[in-house]
């Protein structure tokens, strides 16, 4: 359909959104326009009767919510360039989020999951440096695969990364993931480099990985790490939160770390850093018990 085509160059070319956040847009849209029959000119019932049919197929609140935002953005678009009336979708708010808390990898998981790459090969090198640096950072995956070598201060040990929405900001990395870092660009990436690509991260022909490839690698390590647990790279940068917050790092520093725009959304991870004060004040007060 034209409109939609329309509004996704439009949020690539001016909004600059990824490719996955566009893929959701294409898939809620078109979802949409089948259950009204490709109608554009809706009405608020037919907005009603979406929603009860979400609902009815057992949709999660989340993803309801994405569906929601996607189609809001749309017929805001539409309203603007004078194409429709009224975005009833402006009306109707998110469900209300089921609080669950993040989940994360343990630090003797983190340390089975170093030592399955083989860095005696290209490979290894790029796969522990991979893992280093979503535990290191707390980088997106998507922000991890845009990583271009200018990006990195190796001095200062920091990355520049650019963001949701556009958005720069200044990542730290420890001195094990600057070991694996010199180590694959001295010896690693020059084999595969056909291109004189600017990106960190290459595959076998010399190209930038995907954000799919990336889970590919990470599910590997897991099976060969014998860890029981599934683990997203999401995971890792829930894992660097949690760590950072148990360790002491204060909530402002791990929301600037993270990108987040809110302190609310970096919350979520303070929950499980009291769970970990729980557990510790359960194991050394004498009278915890």
């Amino acid at each position: 359909m034209k409109y939609i085509d329309d509004f996704l160059e439009y949020l690539v070319v001016v909004k600059k959104h990824s490719d996955n956040t566009i893929i959701n847009y294409r898939v809620d849209l078109l979802e949409f326009m089948e259950f009204t029959n490709n109608n554009i000119d809706i009405k608020k019932d037919d907005v009603n009767n979406y929603l009860k049919y979400l609902y009815e197929q057992n949709t999660s609140k989340s993803s309801i919510s994405r569906k929601l935002s996607s189609l809001r953005s749309f017929y805001n678009y539409l309203l603007k360039k004078e194409i429709i009336d009224n975005n009833y979708f402006s009306l109707i708010k998110n469900p209300k989020k089921d609080s669950s808390l993040p989940k994360y990898v343990k630090e003797e998981d983190i340390d089975k999951m170093f030592s399955i790459p083989n860095t005696r090969t290209w490979i290894g090198m790029r796969n522990l440096l991979i893992i280093r640096m979503l535990y290191a950072t707390g980088l997106r995956v998507s922000e991890l695969i845009n990583v271009k070598i200018s990006d990195i201060n190796e001095t200062e040990r920091t990355i520049r990364v650019l963001g949701k929405g556009s958005k720069e900001r200044i990542v730290v990395f420890g001195n094990n993931t600057k070991e694996a870092l010199d180590d694959y660009l001295s010896r690693g990436r020059r084999e595969v480099d056909f291109h004189n690509s600017e990106y960190l991260f290459l595959n076998k022909d010399g190209n930038k990985l995907s954000t799919r490839y990336v889970r590919k690698i990470i599910d590997d390590i897991i099976f060969k790490a014998s860890i029981e647990m599934h683990v997203s790279p999401h995971m890792l940068r829930h894992t660097f939160a949690t760590s950072m917050l148990n360790n002491g790092a204060d909530l402002v520093s791990v929301k600037d770390l993270l990108g987040h725009e809110s302190l609310n959304t970096t919350s979520i991870y303070t929950h499980v850093s009291d769970d970990k004060i729980r557990e510790i004040y359960n194991k050394a007060h004498p009278r915890a018990k």
